[in-house]
């Protein structure tokens, strides 16, 4: 039976934490599903559509990575394409209640035999988030080092 993953977020934009994630996920699973959230009550910094090409780019050397779209409750997502595990990274301690709320939700909604599983973020992006990334940008902070090279250079010709 194939091992297969997912890892959902906004990933508005992609941070070296959430690359660290997909990195060593895609090491566990045979593939990794990295889905985008459209949601169109929120409007982000990047479109669903660019968050895509940029979730592409930056995991393009990841072989056992694909980039899709999903709306609506990430339990149906997950049924729908038969995943065995269902990736969370946690940051810090406040992460974790805030996780282990929606997996023992989501246990209620997933079918049988769909885990999900928790990795720490390597510690030396403990404390990064796109939330911080875009108002550190927003305010003409170098966020060079806290998300990939690509990242930056496309927060930078977006926001001028």
């Amino acid at each position: 039976m194939e091992r297969t993953a997912l890892y959902a977020g906004s990933f508005d934009p992609v941070t070296n934490g959430h690359l660290n994630i997909i990195e060593r996920a895609a090491k566990m699973y045979d593939s990794l599903t990295v889905a985008i959230a459209n949601n169109p009550q929120k409007t982000g910094l990047f479109s669903v559509d660019e968050r895509v090409e940029i979730a592409r780019e930056v995991t393009k050397h990841i072989p056992n990575v694909k980039v899709d779209i999903f709306g609506g409750l990430i339990a149906d997502y997950v049924n729908e394409n038969g995943f065995t595990a269902y990736v969370r990274g946690l940051r810090a301690v406040n992460d974790f209640e805030n996780e282990l709320q929606m997996a023992q939700m989501n246990s209620h909604l997933f079918t049988e035999g769909t885990e999900t599983v928790f990795l720490m973020t390597d510690p030396e992006y403990s404390f990064v988030s796109s939330s911080l990334i875009k108002e550190v940008a927003f305010f003409g902070g170098s966020v060079d080092g806290l998300v990939p090279g690509y990242v930056a250079k496309r927060i930078k010709e977006k926001l001028g």
